[in-house]
C-alpha cells in the first residue's frame, strides 16, 4: 500500500482523535479559566487565607509538570480509591495546570487597569465584589484575548500529554497506528501536520476576534 492510500485509510481514526484532542483543550480552557478566575481574584484580595490559597495554588500546579500531574490523577490517586477515566483524568489535569496560567494572565489583566476605576466605583457605595463584577473585569476582556489565544493554543499541544494515561487524542492514535502497522514516519507526520493545523485555525481566529474588538474600541 503506498503513502497515500495508506493515509486516505488512517485519515477517519485521526480526525476522530482531532475532534477528541479539541474536546479536552476546550473544557481545558473552560473549566480552567472559571478556576483561574478565582485564583485571580485570590491573589490580588487583601484577605492574607485566600492571598496565600492563591499563591500556594499557582506554586504547585505551575511547578509541577502536566505529564507528572495527568500520572497522579490517573494512576495515584487510584492507589487510594479515587479512580477516574482517562478522559476525566485529562480533562481534570489540564485544567488543573491551565487555571494555574490563567489566573496570572487574568491578575495581571485586572492589575492593568487603573486604581481610580476601584477607587471611583467604591466613592458611588458599590462594595469590592460588585466593582470587580461591574466595573473592573469588564475592562479587561480585550487585555486578556490575545494572552487567553496563546494558552489555548498551549493547552491544544498539551493535550499530546493525555497520551500516557491512555487517551486516544492525535498523539496516542499516531502510536497505535505505527505500533500496528510499522509504519512510523506516515503517522508520525500525520500527527504533526494535525496539530499545526488546529493551531494555525485557532490562531487566525483568536486574531480575527482580537482585531474586531480593536476595531470597536
Amino acid at each position: 500500500m503506498d503513502t497515500i492510500d495508506y493515509l486516505l485509510r488512517i485519515m477517519p481514526l485521526f480526525l476522530k482523535a482531532a475532534v477528541t484532542t479539541v474536546e479536552l483543550a476546550s473544557l481545558g480552557i473552560t473549566f480552567g479559566t472559571f478556576i483561574g478566575l478565582f485564583i485571580a481574584l485570590a491573589k490580588i484580595s487583601n484577605n492574607p487565607f485566600l492571598n496565600y490559597l492563591g499563591r500556594f495554588y499557582t506554586w504547585i500546579f505551575r511547578g509541577i509538570p502536566l505529564l507528572v500531574q495527568l500520572i497522579f490523577i490517573y494512576y495515584a490517586l487510584a492507589e487510594f480509591g479515587i479512580e477516574f477515566s482517562a478522559f476525566q483524568s485529562a480533562v481534570i489535569g489540564i485544567s488543573l495546570c491551565g487555571g494555574a496560567y490563567i489566573a496570572e494572565i487574568i491578575r495581571a489583566a485586572i492589575l492593568s487597569i487603573d486604581k481610580g476605576q476601584m477607587e471611583a466605583a467604591l466613592s458611588l457605595g458599590m462594595t469590592y465584589g460588585q466593582a470587580m463584577r461591574r466595573v473592573i473585569i469588564p475592562q479587561t476582556y480585550r487585555r486578556l484575548i490575545p494572552p487567553m489565544g496563546n494558552e489555548f493554543i498551549t493547552l491544544t499541544k498539551d493535550t499530546s500529554l493525555a497520551s500516557v494515561i491512555t487517551m486516544v487524542e492525535i498523539l496516542r492514535q499516531a502510536q497505535l497506528n505505527a505500533a500496528s502497522d510499522f509504519r512510523p514516519l506516515e503517522n508520525y507526520a500525520a500527527a504533526a501536520l494535525l496539530y499545526l493545523a488546529l493551531t494555525t485555525i485557532f490562531t487566525i481566529v483568536f486574531n480575527k476576534v482580537e482585531n474586531k474588538l480593536a476595531l470597536s474600541e
